[in-house]
């Protein structure tokens, strides 16, 4: 007697077989939202204390001594990523000329006026201005990339200009003597480089928005600060390597970069502020910004200007004007308006963007 016939399964190859991916559930996807906006909102209250972790460093040491310490410590903490992409982030000749130039306008040119500002004004001025940073860059898309303004964003920039003026209006008062503010006072100089710095700020951001349109901008970021931070050593450390050689013609000796007698506070200070203000920010904000609609995670950027301004009146016995209260409520208003309106076009107001 015959035996039947055993049916065979079809195989299905696995490329036959269509992908189908895992939807996340609706709890898993609430917890990524949580993480996300917690890690936007942390970015925006460490970017906050950046000036008051500098002016504690300026208590004992220069602007570009301070400065270069604050990128030492960054480059340190973004050197795992730059080995982890080392074999990976390749760049033409002209992206890499382009990455140098954003470089240099982001690190020793932006952040040594910056803190050169600081170091006439206080603390508390200085972040209500950089507080109109999102304002600025609203602008400059308008003027640049034809991004078109309405007029609720047209009067937001009006606002912050003007709110930027009273704040300098403000500290137009404080002396200056021998090229430093009386204790705790704002001076006009001071506020006028940190608005400086902060529309050098905009070419960083132009150039490197291009480079992030086809690299990863955590890695893009990381490798402007190593390269950004080699050339303020060379600015920095130049002079002193060659005072030999320049003592002669400029009359001047060039002190080495202070060490030992350093105390513990200035050293915590400047950790802090390149580990924590400038690396770590960084990475917390991008991972933030890829999990959540980045029309709400721009709110997180108001909180810099506002705690900024509030340790330094708190812990540092600095003093607003009414001047300044009334430009920072304006520049708080109009960088807030901006930030949670939707934006459609993905301009650089947009937040994945700023201070990357």
């Amino acid at each position: 007697m015959a035996k039947p016939k055993r049916r065979m399964a079809k195989r299905t190859s696995i490329d036959q077989v269509p992908y189908r991916p895992l939807q996340p559930t609706r709890s898993s996807a609430a917890k990524v939202a949580f993480l996300g906006y917690s890690a936007c909102a942390l970015a925006g209250c460490l970017w906050g204390t950046g000036f008051y972790w500098g002016r504690l460093a300026l208590n004992e040491m220069s602007v570009e001594h301070m400065v270069l310490y604050r990128f030492l410590f960054a480059s340190i903490g973004m050197l795992p990523l730059v080995i982890a992409n080392r074999g990976r982030f390749h760049l033409t000749r002209g992206e890499t000329y382009t990455l140098l130039i954003s470089a240099a306008f982001g690190i020793p040119i932006q952040f040594l006026l910056q803190f050169h500002g600081l170091a006439l004004t206080t603390v508390s001025h200085a972040s209500l201005m950089v507080g109109a940073m999102p304002v600025l860059l609203a602008a400059s898309d308008a003027l640049f990339a034809g991004e078109r303004l309405d007029w609720i964003g047209w009067l937001a920039l009006a606002g912050s200009t003007c709110g930027a003026a009273l704040i300098v209006l403000g500290g137009g008062h404080g002396p200056v003597t021998h090229g430093q503010p009386a204790h705790g006072q704002p001076s006009l100089a001071g506020d006028l480089l940190v608005v400086a710095s902060l529309i050098t700020s905009l070419a960083w951001i132009l150039l490197s928005k291009k480079l992030m349109q086809t690299h990863s901008p955590p890695v893009v970021t990381s490798y402007s600060i190593l390269a950004g931070t080699a050339m303020l050593a060379v600015v920095v450390l130049g002079p002193w390597l060659l005072s030999p050689l320049l003592a002669p013609l400029t009359h001047r000796t060039y002190a080495p970069p202070p060490f030992a007698h350093l105390s513990p506070t200035a050293w915590i200070a400047s950790a802090m502020s390149g580990l924590f203000c400038t690396a770590l920010t960084t990475l917390l904000w991008n991972w933030g910004i890829h999990h959540v609609p980045a029309s709400r995670a721009g709110v997180f950027l108001n909180i810099e200007p506002a705690l900024g301004s509030w340790l330094g009146v708190e812990l540092l016995g600095e003093h607003l004007g009414p001047y300044a209260w009334a430009g920072g409520a304006l520049i708080l208003a109009a960088a807030l308006t901006l930030t949670t309106r939707r934006n459609e076009t993905g301009s650089l107001a947009d937040p994945a963007i700023i201070l990357e």
